[in-house]
């Protein structure tokens, strides 16, 4: 691996909300030299080409520390990430992931909730439609949990 110890970032992590939205974040790597700036290069399907993060986010150094995405959409099982940096003191070392986008998505509440209270035995019939995703899921995969508060 190319690069000095201890310049490729650390903490890199993402998260997917509302339906397709993604923002990805990191720390600069503790040895990096002061004027290092990282790039963001991600691949999401084994047909697409790889391309740099379009909108930074920046730290009050001007340094890249996250990216955001709009109109993502999950496409193969794993998605590649790949961060390097420049600098003109030292050669920076690249970090890499492939990352389920599947398990990093926050979901949207479920839609349409209706709860229908009669005084027969049965009480309350709940319903509700499957929350929103930016992928055709299986249904039978979302589970529930209802919580009810007497009044």
């Amino acid at each position: 691996v190319s690069g000095m110890p201890g310049t490729a970032i650390k903490n890199f992590s993402c998260v997917i909300y509302n339906v397709s939205f993604m923002n990805c974040t990191w720390s600069a790597g503790r040895d990096a030299p002061g004027d290092t700036q990282y790039f963001l290069y991600w691949k999401n399907s084994r047909e697409e080409e790889e391309t740099q993060c379009e909108l930074y986010v920046k730290d009050e150094n001007e340094r890249h520390k996250g990216c955001q995405f709009q109109n993502v959409t999950i496409k193969d099982t794993t998605t590649y990430f790949m961060v390097n940096g420049s600098s003109k003191d030292s050669l920076i070392r690249f970090y890499d992931e492939y990352i389920n986008l599947y398990k990093i998505g926050k979901l949207t509440a479920p839609l349409n909730i209706t709860a229908n209270c009669t005084g027969e035995p049965r009480g309350c019939v709940i319903e509700w439609q499957e929350p929103l995703t930016s992928h055709v899921e299986n249904k039978d995969c979302f589970q529930y949990e209802i919580n009810i508060k007497n009044k």
